[in-house]
């Protein structure tokens, strides 16, 4: 039975910076995990993005394959991957598209007879992401560094945004959408659309290990700190 855990929740509209950037220390430290609100991101603009992204996995498998992951960019199959290896399961049970930086070639798109407001939409919600730039500056000021610490050090440089819906079917085997695991990049920034089951273990190294629930909150972001942030913080976040 897992436990409903409620995070901080961090106002990134808030104009004290510092005790904003105090607030951000204390969850890192204490959680890895918080809730952002007042992020600038049109709600609108959210529930398009999950509308698109229904009609693409909802392409027959057939037409998902003509944009299969390249590079690190397009279309990822249900059971493509398993990120908690240790467990005896086919693989995950979810199905990804993945898009990098919007300049140059890499990323790939469904045909626009097909979908045509899926390449617009996905690009515009790409672009809107600045609310994690002014979240690193404030993490830098939570760190006693330069408010434009990581973006000097090229740290804004190749984000990657991943939409994926997760398949749940009726057997009885163990099915798991994104088993357990750590994020390795520097910090993610999750929407979702309200469905329960994201889990977190505060203290991973235990036996038995302790999930507990993250509630789905209206119109908030939900942060994590990736393992990048956590070797950058000499464990200090988590």
């Amino acid at each position: 039975m897992c436990d409903a855990l409620q995070l901080p929740i961090v106002d990134l509209s808030s104009p004290d910076r510092f005790s904003t950037a105090n607030s951000i220390r204390q969850a890192c430290i204490d959680h890895g995990f918080f809730y952002l609100v007042n992020h600038g991101v049109d709600e609108e603009l959210v529930n398009e993005v999950f509308e698109q992204s229904s009609k693409f996995f909802s392409l027959p498998i057939e037409e998902k394959m003509k944009v299969i992951i390249k590079n690190y960019n397009g279309y990822s199959p249900l059971f493509a991957g398993k990120l908690d290896t240790t467990l005896s399961t086919k693989g995950d049970s979810k199905e990804g598209f993945y898009v990098s930086q919007l300049a140059g070639d890499l990323n790939q798109w469904p045909l626009e007879e097909d979908l045509p407001s899926w390449r617009s939409t996905i690009e515009t919600y790409y672009q809107l992401l600045s609310a994690g730039t002014k979240l690193l500056s404030l993490i830098a000021l939570s760190l006693k560094l330069d408010e434009d610490f990581f973006e000097k050090v090229g740290a804004f440089n190749e984000p990657l945004a991943v939409y994926y819906i997760i398949q749940v079917d009726s057997s009885n085997e163990e099915i798991y959408g994104a088993s357990a695991h750590s994020d390795f990049g520097m910090l993610t920034l999750l929407v979702t659309n309200g469905v329960p089951g994201l889990q977190i273990c505060r203290e991973k190294s235990e036996q038995p290990q302790v999930w507990e629930d993250v509630p789905s909150k209206s119109g908030a972001f939900i942060v994590n700190i990736g393992d990048m942030m956590e070797r950058w913080t000499n464990c200090l976040f988590r």
